[in-house]
């Protein structure tokens, strides 16, 4: 049971590999769908050769690995999906064709399987993240032509067209899979069970409790009052001269991700973008200009181009008010007395960061830090940041770091010191001290199990023919039926 929950583990993981790689794994290769109207002969090898279609647009099919309810799985896909695992920087040592075959049978099963189950994505939500990778792609390439040139498409549409059908199966294949484990849980007798029926406790790397202070250089008024009056002169000279809010956004706008495409946004209501953005856009009408607003990020304003149900196309431009020079020296000198005091004696850690701190996520809670992937306030040193490694990697329990400058998300200076409160050194798994990350391990546990047996009924429950060299492969799984 151990190994083949093991080895389910890799074709898990390769499966959300895939599925976040997408579009360059896939799109070469063609993929059918199954329909009543469609006729294939899954026994048949099907050798590479053109095949005519309806007039004279040609298509070309390579062989048929795989049959899984609706969807085929093409030599090709094996092929594209191992070396885009090389060209990721991902492992492939002990990679073989069969583990990725495998991997795409899970894929489409599930796929097969949300539908079947009735998992609907709703298309608005497929193009919102559809227009991203587009955007995304034409910015890295240079221009959409070269796209199109590099993935061999004849128009934009066809190139959209693939790219939708491609994520609509990732994400049904996501969502499958989170239906299937969405109500495991573990009770502390579970935990307990677990942790006294491991054969061999496993180390856990030194980890680290940590809390820090940031000082931000205060923006001047003037500054913010700057970026204003130059977003209300944009909004101006659009809608009284006609000018194209488009072209302003391409030469002023200081959004690096989408400035070079007139700000263009698809959003939707789930997308995470800050409560501030969503509100605005949400509230125009098409055509219409918002008012200068703030965010985080600094000033926008933001044009409704189309109202797509919940869907909105936008443009925005941002606009970053600046620092001076003596408010960036103010804040060095205001960290480094507050770092001096704290040294010193003179003023815990913790009620300085309550004070004084501008991380408004951290400062209430004395500056601690939270580990975004377990919840809890403990970092193993080896799977933090690398950034975040040296900064902490020479302190003892205690210390406080020195002075640390690091640029915000706007690219402004900010300052910080961290101390680590806590330290526990590598040591082997103690119940007490470890229940979180013992509770961890026994709930993926348990979640692959209940993978592996829903993998076990529905392979026997659905349509499933596995040709050529893919037939001999050692499975965990019976995809084979023997």
């Amino acid at each position: 049971m151990q190994l083949r929950i093991m080895s389910l583990k890799f074709t898990i993981k390769t499966v959300l590999a895939a599925g976040c790689l997408l579009f360059s794994t896939y799109t070469n290769a063609q993929e059918v769908i199954v329909t009543d109207s469609t006729s294939i002969q899954p026994d048949a090898e099907v050798k590479q050769k053109d095949v005519t279609k309806q007039g004279s647009q040609r298509m070309k099919v390579d062989g048929i690995a795989a049959v899984i309810g609706e969807y085929i799985i093409l030599d090709s896909d094996v092929d594209l999906m191992y070396k885009d695992m090389q060209s990721q920087g991902m492992s492939t040592a002990d990679v073989t064709d069969c583990n990725l075959a495998g991997s795409l049978m899970e894929n489409k099963l599930y796929a097969h399987h949300a539908i079947q189950d009735s998992i609907i994505i709703p298309d608005s939500q497929i193009n919102g993240v559809v227009d991203q990778q587009i955007q995304g792609l034409a910015q890295q390439a240079g221009s959409m032509e070269k796209v199109l040139e590099f993935y061999k498409k004849e128009s934009e549409a066809e190139l959209r067209d693939e790219i939708f059908q491609l994520t609509k199966q990732r994400q049904l294949a996501q969502r499958m899979q989170q239906k299937i484990i969405e109500e495991i849980e573990v009770t502390p007798e579970e935990v307990r069970q677990y942790y006294v029926n491991m054969k061999e406790k496993p180390m856990f790397g030194t980890e680290v409790e940590l809390s820090q202070i940031v000082i931000e250089p205060e923006i001047p008024q003037s500054e913010k009052q700057k970026v204003i009056d130059r977003l209300n002169s944009f909004k101006a000279d659009i809608e009284e001269n006609g000018a194209s809010f488009s072209t302003k956004a391409v030469l002023y706008s200081q959004d690096p991700g989408n400035a070079s495409d007139g700000g263009r946004i698809t959003l939707t209501r789930k997308d995470a973008f800050v409560k501030e953005f969503k509100d605005v856009a949400f509230s125009l009408q098409e055509g219409e200009i918002s008012e200068p607003f703030e965010t985080e990020f600094g000033y926008h304003i933001i044009q409704v181009d189309k109202i797509r149900g919940q869907t909105v196309d936008l443009r925005h431009i941002i606009l970053i008010p600046d620092v001076t020079n003596a408010s960036v020296e103010a804040a060095r000198e205001e960290i480094d007395t507050l770092r001096s005091k704290i040294v010193a004696g003179d003023i815990e850690f913790a009620e300085a960061a309550k004070e004084a701190s501008d991380e408004e996520e951290t400062k209430n809670d004395g500056g601690k830090l939270i580990n975004p992937r377990t919840g809890d306030t403990r970092f193993e040193l080896t799977k933090i940041d690398p950034e975040l490694f040296k900064q902490v990697e020479e302190l003892d329990e205690g210390d406080v770091s020195l002075v640390l400058t690091q640029k915000d998300r706007t690219g402004r200076p900010q300052f910080k010191i961290i101390k680590v409160t806590k330290k526990i050194e590598e040591h082997e798994a103690d119940y007490a001290t470890d229940y979180l990350k013992i509770k961890e391990l026994a709930l993926r546990d348990k979640q692959l199990e209940a993978i592996e047996e829903w993998q076990k009924q529905k392979i026997s429950d659905t349509y499933i023919k596995v040709n050529g060299k893919y037939r001999d492969c050692d499975y965990t799984s019976d995809w084979v039926k023997n």
